[in-house]
């Protein structure tokens, strides 16, 4: 039997994805490797924690002794999603984000080359190809133009994966989704944030005008995605994988407000972001055409069901506003 290593997946798109392996019932042993920061949450996966075909490790991507341990444990595919992803703390400090996604990443190869995988699945960001006009859209030929710290380390952890496939011919494929919304986000991004504030009719804060647009994908979609890469995908390639639903900042807040029957009396304009991207969309053909995936859920049905989600797990958030999340991996594993 085949042993899948994903790094990260104890957050949010890597807690999905295991979820996703396990509910197939697919022909794998899953070892989950991840170094449990603030975004890691072991509790994402508790309902499946003592599933017999799924192994936790604790440790960091950076640390080659400890990534050489995990692969000694047979690992033959990878699936990459450990990573600093939120661009407001990259502003404040570049170093875990450059540490974690450019030399872990390298760290990763490495290894993994010296085990001889026979797949590794790079996940990255459509942020790398940097901010669009009014129209267009992002392809795999886009040249790359990181305009955040956080986006930059991503596609400076995109040059290494593709360097090591020309280099050594390593087995490496490379996704690029458009952003995530689904149940399990931390909630310091934008949707869980939102709903958790006016579920305690909290302002939300809104960077700029509002009108900074984003292509959003449910992150089952994206794991369907990603699974679709893992499978078929060619060595080498790049696939975009993007939702097909644009919205402004300020109509996805409408939606939300709506939602929870709020009033718009608590948006609250706030000082935009530094270097903010204007626009992305992405161009996901590619994919569709030679993975035979595309985006399935409907991007309204899709916000309600996430809404549904918060409202129905209060305690997941209130663990991680008390920070008893935290604790949880002691409470299971002690202090080793």
């Amino acid at each position: 039997m085949e042993k899948i290593l994903v790094t990260g997946g104890c957050g949010f798109i890597g807690s999905n994805f295991i979820r996703l392996l396990l509910q197939k019932d697919l022909p794998w042993d899953i070892v989950n490797f991840d170094l449990l920061t603030y975004a890691g949450n072991l509790a994402n996966l508790k309902d499946w924690q003592n599933h017999p075909r799924l192994k936790f490790f604790k440790g960091d991507i950076a640390d080659r002794q400890a990534v050489d341990q995990v692969f000694s444990q047979g690992i033959t595919r990878v699936v990459h999603f450990a990573a600093e992803s939120h661009v407001d703390r990259s502003i404040l400090d570049s170093g875990p984000f450059i540490r974690t996604n450019v030399v872990g990443t390298q760290v990763l190869l490495d290894s993994a080359r010296s085990h001889k995988v026979t797949k590794f699945v790079h996940v990255s960001t459509d942020e790398v190809y940097g901010s669009l006009g009014d129209s267009g859209f992002f392809t795999e030929e886009t040249p790359l133009a990181p305009n955040s710290p956080y986006s930059a380390s991503k596609a400076a952890s995109d040059l290494i994966v593709r360097s090591y496939v020309h280099t050594f011919h390593f087995p490496a494929v490379i996704t690029r989704c458009s952003n995530n919304y689904g149940p399990y986000q931390f909630p310091e991004k934008l949707i869980p944030l939102f709903i958790s504030n006016l579920c305690r009719n909290e302002p939300v804060p809104v960077y700029g005008d509002g009108l900074n647009v984003r292509d959003w994908i449910h992150v089952e979609d994206h794991c369907k995605g990603i699974l679709a890469v893992l499978e078929k995908g060619q060595p080498g390639e790049v696939y975009n994988l993007g939702g097909k639903s644009e919205r402004t900042n300020m109509e996805l807040t409408k939606a939300l407000l709506q939602s929870l029957g709020k009033p718009d009396s608590l948006i609250r304009y706030v000082k935009d972001r530094p270097g903010h991207d204007r626009r992305y969309a992405i161009d996901c053909s590619k994919a569709e055409k030679e993975l035979g995936w595309q985006p399935q859920w409907v991007f309204e049905n899709g916000l309600q069901e996430t809404v549904r989600w918060y409202l129905d797990n209060p305690e997941w958030v209130n663990s991680i506003r008390t920070g008893d999340y935290l604790r949880y991996y002691q409470t299971q594993y002690g202090n080793s």
